[in-house]
């Protein structure tokens, strides 16, 4: 079958060559989801969340899910479809995303996908490098140490065993140092053996669209934001989750800084300055990400026309 090459990372077969994924990215609280919204009832599609926080169905508030109203009026994928327990990355959510993305193109030529999680749309986009599984104790025990000494003797433990991981990698991440460290204690090869970045053929067209405002309005969207999260019973969801505190998924932006304040740590007014800080920071991060990528086109959520011209064309 012949192939028509569309961009340097995707090749669509003719058979597929009207089926396009529509990616709608940029940093928390630019508006990402009314826009979505809009595209998925403009093409009659559904929508794939690419967000790593949104899966849980214990996490509501915290991490501005859609609305009731928006998740009536258009499918939503990977939205509360785990729990808290359940151990979701993004290699999980390449495959699930596949299988979706492959029944939602059976009945349309369109399917929306939105998110910030930059690592998850990239595994939907490209794929991931495969990383062998590791040993259930040896991941248990590196955890059950990290819980006791901390981010410093994981940093210490990466840096001695896996020196060059330590140089290349992220080193502020926990949860990507101890995959690190298990997969070299658990195989004897560094993670960076197995990072090959090859990219994999999808058969559908990709288009990028990244939303961004100026920092002042973004900073403004965000303190509103929290502020809501705040008046929409925050504390209460939190206090609900508070014995689950040590999972991954309770490590999150506006559940840490809130535990703190239940434990007496730092008072509310702290918190929640903190977590305004703190996802200010986080959507730096994301933008950070987003910016390596040439494939997006950057529009401002307000610029609907734009939108609309661009994933008509």
């Amino acid at each position: 079958m012949s192939k028509w090459p569309i961009s340097k990372f995707f090749t669509i077969s003719f058979a597929l060559k009207k089926k396009t994924a529509i990616i709608i990215l940029g940093p928390t609280a630019v508006g990402k989801t009314p826009v979505a919204v809009d595209l998925a009832i403009q093409f009659g599609t559904k929508i794939i969340s690419a967000d790593s926080r949104q899966c849980f169905k214990e996490l509501n508030i915290g991490v501005a899910k859609p609305s009731v109203e928006q998740l009536k009026a258009v499918h939503h994928f990977f939205i509360g479809s785990h729990s808290i327990f359940d151990e979701i990355n993004a290699s999980v959510f390449e495959k699930l995303a596949h299988s979706w993305a492959h029944d939602i193109f059976e009945m349309s030529d369109f399917l929306v996908m939105v998110g910030g999680t930059g690592l998850y749309i990239r595994a939907f986009c490209e794929g991931l490098d495969e990383i062998p599984m590791v040993e259930n104790g040896i991941r248990n025990e590196l955890r059950a140490q990290y819980e006791i000494a901390g981010l410093d003797w994981l940093r210490e433990q990466v840096k001695v065993t896996d020196p060059g991981y330590f140089l290349q990698g992220e080193n502020q991440n926990p949860q990507r140092m101890l995959r690190a460290l298990e997969v070299k204690l658990g195989t004897g090869r560094s993670i960076l053996s197995f990072q090959q970045n090859l990219v994999k053929e999808r058969e559908f067209r990709v288009l990028k669209i990244g939303l961004q405002m100026p920092k002042h309005e973004l900073c403004s969207a965000i303190n509103s934001r929290v502020d809501k999260m705040i008046s929409d019973g925050l504390l209460l969801e939190v206090e609900r989750l508070g014995k689950f505190r040590n999972l991954n998924a309770l490590r999150t932006v506006g559940y840490a800084e809130i535990l703190s304040y239940l434990e007496n740590q730092i008072s509310l007014d702290e918190a929640i300055s903190l977590i305004k800080r703190n996802t200010r920071r986080y959507a730096r991060r994301q933008m950070t990400w987003f910016r390596k990528d040439p494939e997006i086109t950057w529009i401002h959520p307000d610029d609907k026309h734009k939108i609309k011209n661009i994933t008509e064309s």
